[in-house]
């Protein structure tokens, strides 16, 4: 006899199975994710800081960045603070409400992060191959209501499935979720009930977000490459085609690793999926892309020197204000 659903609330407790046993080779694992994790918080969070903080920084493609920078700080905050917490504690559990929580904020970042890459693939374009219109068709006003909309785009189709996920029963108190966060695929495992309308609603969804975006951002970068290649002088063509490279390199590993998760008609049948996927959207990715799209960049270089030299300045500046202070009080 199957186990009699029940309607899962707050004190409901899943157990998260996709963790190594923390062995030395467990506590590895630990060593290394927290310090991609605290490398993540501290080169986006640079690049938010650089571009709020210097005026030459303050244009539409700096602006995205760091949109970009803040969406990388938030999905990647959402999954790993709890996972290195589940590697300290060994229970390897997370409430229901947090399950539901971490699943609705993951989908809502990463659906987002999609609309914007889109959104900077054209701005590029835009920059590259209508040079004369561009500032008058990005402009501060547009940049603004545009990443608005990237934003908005994740946050409200997103809020449907999440509720839908909610209000599922499942089988038993203690369910074990076969990955080390609440993904889709392995939720819908574990319902008691036949989930095929909300995976083919999942499907739908993740199909007209990750594909839609992938199709503007192809074609954007197909439109760049094509004007790379007028270009008259053969270093100008290498140093363009070395960036559209590091910008498709990551753009390829972040919309492959989500279509090969996510576009797909039966979400439960990706429970076995080897973890390591996912790690690329929820943690190589979020690593790379504050390197490969703006600390590479030499006016990002000089902002960043000049920061630290000020910083460097104040604190001796302080410093001896500070002795002057105290051997003034000796007196």
């Amino acid at each position: 006899m199957a186990p009699r659903a029940n309607q899962s609330d707050s004190t409901t407790e899943f157990v998260l199975a996709g963790f190594p046993n923390l062995n030395s080779t467990g506590a590895e694992v630990f060593s290394v994710f927290l310090f991609v994790y605290l490398l993540t918080l501290t080169g986006n969070t640079l690049i938010v800081v650089l571009v709020g903080a210097d005026h030459r920084l303050q244009t539409p493609m700096y602006f995205f960045l760091a949109n970009l920078s803040c969406l990388e700080i938030l999905i990647t905050s959402v999954i790993i603070p709890k996972m290195l917490s589940n590697f300290l504690s060994r229970r390897h559990t997370i409430s229901f409400a947090a399950c539901i929580t971490q699943f609705y904020f993951y989908f809502f970042l990463g659906a987002s992060e999609f609309l914007l890459l889109a959104v900077m693939s054209v701005d590029r374009y835009l920059a590259i191959c209508r040079p004369l219109h561009y500032p008058l068709l990005m402009n501060g006003a547009v940049c603004f209501r545009v990443a608005l909309a990237c934003w908005m785009g994740g946050l409200l189709p997103v809020l449907g499935p999440t509720v839908a996920v909610a209000l599922l029963p499942f089988c038993k108190q203690g369910a074990v979720v076969q990955h080390f966060f609440c993904d889709s695929g392995p939720l819908l495992h574990l319902a008691c009930t036949n989930t095929t309308r909300l995976e083919e609603a999942d499907f739908v969804l993740a199909f007209l977000v990750i594909m839609s975006s992938l199709t503007i951002t192809g074609a954007s970068y197909g439109h760049i490459v094509l004007a790379v290649l007028r270009i008259p002088s053969a270093s100008g063509r290498q140093k363009a085609f070395s960036t559209c490279t590091s910008h498709l390199m990551v753009v390829t590993l972040f919309y492959g690793s989500a279509i090969f998760l996510y576009v797909r008609p039966s979400q439960s049948g990706s429970v076995d999926t080897n973890w390591s996927v996912t790690v690329i959207t929820t943690f190589v990715t979020p690593l790379l892309n504050p390197f490969i799209y703006a600390l590479r960049n030499d006016q990002v270089k000089e902002a960043l020197k000049e920061m630290f030299r000020k910083v460097v300045a104040k604190l001796l500046e302080q410093s001896l204000l500070g002795d002057s202070l105290r051997k003034k009080t000796a007196s």
